[in-house]
């Protein structure tokens, strides 16, 4: 399992700065690339541009938490959370086109989940292994 992690091309991981303007003032946040591509992604589903989710996130966390004491970690798990999503709904959509399929598919709370590509690539690689 491990050496597919750790084949991962460096350029995934490598971290990148870019600057946002949140409520009027610029702030630099650094990410890795790997983030910046699924915030991208998340971007594209809504509608809008990264910069654009990211100050929205912002602002929802704001108004949900009151602060916001590590908001590239938010982001990072953000990333993360939207991934896992996106996986769960394509097990769903396994599961009803095969319902002898046994996955345990935990609920999801709310949101309309769009597949990303990225998930799409990560179920066929994962599909051609098992077979």
């Amino acid at each position: 399992m491990c050496e597919y992690f750790v084949k991962a091309d460096p350029i995934q991981y490598e971290q990148r700065t870019r600057s946002v303007r949140i409520r009027g003032m610029l702030t630099s946040i650094r990410l890795e690339n790997t983030v910046w591509d699924v915030l991208a992604e998340m971007a594209e589903d809504e509608g809008c541009t990264t910069n654009a989710l990211i100050c929205q996130l912002h602002d929802e966390i704001l108004d949900h938490r009151g602060e916001v004491s590590n908001f590239a970690s938010f982001l990072r798990v953000t990333s993360l959370r939207y991934l896992r999503r996106c996986l769960i709904s394509q097990e769903k959509k396994h599961q009803a086109i095969d319902p002898g399929l046994n996955v345990d598919v935990p609920q999801l709370s709310t949101g309309t989940v769009h597949v990303s590509p990225v998930v799409r690539r990560t179920t066929k690689a994962l599909a051609a292994v098992n077979s």
